[in-house]
């Protein structure tokens, strides 16, 4: 009988990089029991407009409330940026390459492209940038810019989008058990580890 964890989530949602903790909580008590599979939900993909002066101060308000809550790090020097274009994609599908490449590696990564956004200002949206997080992890930087760069992976990306809306995914971060056919809720939104401990532990123990 297998378990999997699928993990729903986006690299430039905020209260993704409030849970990252709270996934390594989870990966370190598993510890092999159950496969965890990140799957990526598309907060913001294909976005094509800048931000104004409107929505830096809606997603500011976000980071606050996320820092104050989880304790994770933010740089609000952010905001100042100008003719920042949120899309979500590229971060999407670099991480979708990660877990080809070397599936190991796909929930360090994630986690890498969420530090590296939210608490040191690098721009994401940029596939050097992330070819270089990628390297920093010892994975392939020519391996993985040519995978970030072919249209499968853009085709792949979509897919898990797809995959997202399925199982009734609309908001991030999502974590769904999977016990062979059966699939349950183990958190819709950010909750803090010990929340979630005895769900967890139920659903490990269940024959």
């Amino acid at each position: 009988m297998s378990r999997e964890l699928l993990y729903v989530a986006d690299p430039m949602c905020s209260w993704c990089w409030g849970f990252a903790p709270v996934v390594s909580s989870i990966v370190d008590h598993v510890n092999g029991r159950a496969v965890i599979t990140p799957i990526m939900g598309g907060l913001r993909p294909l976005t094509r407009t800048p931000m104004d002066d409107d929505m830096k101060s809606q997603i500011k308000h976000h980071w606050e409330s996320v820092a104050n809550r989880s304790g994770q790090p933010f740089d609000m020097d952010f905001f100042e940026r100008d003719e920042f274009v949120y899309d979500t994609e590229p971060a999407c599908r670099a991480v979708g390459v990660v877990r080809r490449l070397v599936p190991a590696k796909t929930l360090s990564y994630l986690e890498a492209v969420q530090r590296g956004f939210y608490s040191e200002k690098l721009d994401v949206t940029d596939g050097d940038v992330l070819a270089l997080i990628a390297e920093s992890l010892d994975v392939d930087r020519d391996a993985f810019s040519s995978l970030f760069n072919d249209v499968a992976s853009a085709y792949e990306t979509a897919g898990d989008f797809h995959v997202a809306r399925q199982l009734g995914v609309t908001g991030y971060p999502t974590v769904i058990t999977r016990h062979d056919e059966d699939y349950a809720l183990l958190t819709a939104g950010f909750q803090e580890f010990d929340a979630l401990v005895g769900t967890l532990d139920t659903w490990l123990s269940d024959d």
